[in-house]
């Protein structure tokens, strides 16, 4: 597990993996950007806010921006490189792009997304874009909160003074 008294190094080094590629994978959120664009093709017509198609197109972006970022650690990886404090930014990334998406279909939505579904048995069906949602706001708390993060961010990446 590595010499006596680097446990912390030990310990940055498996939760920068957790963060940076095992925890979410861009598949995830490339897929769910893509249900969102056919989301809004069926029913963006009838929204009146223009600044959800705006919401809906940057949700998509950044996933395909989050994709990317992750492919070019994993080729740092591959090439013997560790993801260190940059694994930081990817699970700020990914953690507030994860919200935002959700943010877009429940706008996009109206109130339509708080309403109950039934099914044809009479069970309840749960609403994936308001389940999404709740479960991604769990995201910048959980696997080291943002806040931290951005001090790491800017301590280990930027080399900026703690205070």
């Amino acid at each position: 597990l590595g010499e006596v008294g680097n446990g912390w190094g030990v310990a940055m080094a498996t939760t920068g993996s957790e963060r940076g590629l095992t925890l979410r994978s861009p598949g995830r959120f490339t897929a769910a950007a893509a249900r969102l664009v056919q989301l809004y093709r069926e029913r963006g017509g009838s929204v009146d806010d223009p600044g959800v198609r705006d919401a809906v197109v940057q949700a998509w972006m950044d996933a395909e921006a989050y994709a990317l970022y992750t492919l070019s650690d994993v080729t740092g990886i591959v090439e013997g490189n560790a993801p260190g404090a940059r694994s930081s930014l990817n699970k700020i990334f990914w953690s507030e792009l994860d919200v935002r998406l959700h943010e877009a279909s429940l706008r996009l939505l109206g109130g339509e997304a708080e309403l109950e579904e039934w099914g044809p048995a009479g069970e309840q069906v749960e609403n994936p874009w308001l389940k999404g949602y709740q479960f991604s706001l769990s995201g910048p708390i959980y696997a080291g909160t943002n806040e931290i993060q951005r001090n790491i961010v800017a301590e280990r990446v930027l080399g900026l003074p703690r205070k």
